[in-house]
């Protein structure tokens, strides 16, 4: 019972997002790729786009969602019921700019939670991979993974390609008032 409760106090002090990596991922590169999780993740908090546009190796790197399959079939029926064309699997902004532009020009908060954070490194490259949720106003609109690819550069790590699954919440939003 001692040795389950000295486990507990450990376990449980750790900070919630906490990344686990390789053995062979330098302990430097982790400190500095959590970093750069945390920037994103502030950046859309704040809506800071040059911060965001900052931790990119350029404006248009890939950036695309895959919308899962259950998602499709439920907005694809919400929309046919409305005469709407269905939603495509492929799906997002299309860019880094478009995202952050959307949510800087967005009057309501929005948040991203990241989770279970995964980073492998070789000092040169690097994958993040994590759980995310994002929210606006409130709202718990989709959740997923999503997968960075990063180079190191001489100005540090830079993000090089996004993708990420989007599992849609079935519960409509709450109505926005006029």
């Amino acid at each position: 019972m001692k040795h389950w409760l000295i486990a507990a106090l450990v376990f449980s002090s750790a900070p919630a997002c906490a990344a686990t990596a390789s053995s062979t991922t330098p302990k430097a590169d982790v400190v500095a790729l959590e970093k750069v999780v945390e920037a994103f993740r502030t950046a859309v908090v704040k809506k800071d786009k040059p911060a965001f546009m900052g931790l990119l190796y350029s404006a248009s790197i890939p950036w695309i969602g895959v919308v899962t399959d259950n998602s499709v079939k439920m907005a694809d029926e919400r929309r046919k019921a409305q005469s709407k064309p269905g939603i495509q699997k492929i799906s997002g902004t299309g860019s880094a700019t478009a995202f952050i532009d959307n949510i800087v020009e967005s009057a309501y908060p929005v948040d991203e939670t990241v989770d279970n954070v995964r980073i492998e490194s070789n000092g040169d490259v690097a994958q993040v991979y994590f759980d995310y949720s994002y929210v606006s106003n409130g709202y718990k609109s989709n959740w997923g993974q999503e997968s960075w690819q990063l180079v190191r550069t001489s100005d540090g790590w830079k993000i090089n390609s996004v993708i990420w699954s989007m599992e849609l919440n079935p519960v409509l939003p709450p109505p926005r008032p006029k």
